[in-house]
């Protein structure tokens, strides 16, 4: 295994228990017909700017589009990537025609098509898909392509520059994604205690709303302080 295996696999590599049951830990949002990189970078600031997320990392395919892919250092449910997906399509790409826009995983089940490994040569063009740089991308214009093979140590300082959203990160950006009550949030359910104290009760809940799983994160002491004040931030 060289070094782009070994970041690819630290990103965007999922585990095969949790593939079985229908979670990934990498997500890919797709624009084409035509390749356009400006709303594209919409999202790609905005995840950062407007949700704190870690950058995703920027592709093109090497056939008809450019490509974000979001790494998460824990895998979700489908559906839950699903909606998060929908969520940025509705908050950026909102003037974009929807058949331009592609999403893995997509919340259509007649369009689950997973992305091929970047960086590849693509048997349909002849051409080569990569990972870029965010002040290169839009260099290619309309041509999300290469064509010749880019360098593995190349690909590899690019991937490594970048790091999986956590758990919690996650989980708040969703919130901001859905502001109202989502079936896709992940359910908490503590097993409850044979005797429950009022105490005990207060922590029993399943966070089925965005804003009172913002709450319990910004006054809950033992997560991180710097989630609990964007958890805060969000609420504002």
């Amino acid at each position: 295994m060289n070094r782009l295996d070994t970041e690819h696999q630290r990103l965007f590599a999922s585990d095969p228990d949790a593939t079985a049951e229908g979670r990934l830990r990498h997500l890919v949002l797709a624009l084409s017909g035509p390749a356009d990189w400006a709303p594209l970078s919409a999202v790609w600031r905005g995840v950062q700017a407007d949700l704190d997320l870690p950058a995703p990392a920027i592709a093109v395919n090497g056939v008809d589009a450019f490509e974000l892919w979001f790494s998460l250092a824990d895998p979700v449910p489908i559906h839950t990537a699903a909606a998060f997906l929908d969520g940025l399509c509705d908050r950026y790409l909102g003037d974009v025609a929807p058949a331009r826009r592609r999403c893995w995983p997509s919340s259509d089940p007649g369009l689950q098509v997973e992305p091929a490994r970047v960086p590849q040569l693509q048997a349909e063009t002849g051409r080569w898909s990569a990972f870029v740089a965010p002040d290169l991308a839009a260099v290619f214009g309309d041509d999300p392509s290469l064509d010749i093979p880019p360098g593995d140590e190349a690909q590899a300082d690019l991937l490594s520059r970048l790091r999986p959203v956590t758990r919690a990160e996650f989980q708040i950006a969703l919130a901001r994604l859905t502001p109202e009550p989502s079936p896709f949030l992940p359910a908490v359910q503590p097993p409850v205690p044979t005797v429950v104290t009022p105490a005990a009760a207060s922590t029993i809940r399943r966070h089925d709303d965005p804003r009172q799983f913002l709450l319990d994160v910004m006054n809950d002491p033992s997560v991180a302080m710097e989630l609990r004040i964007k958890a805060a931030k969000a609420l504002l």
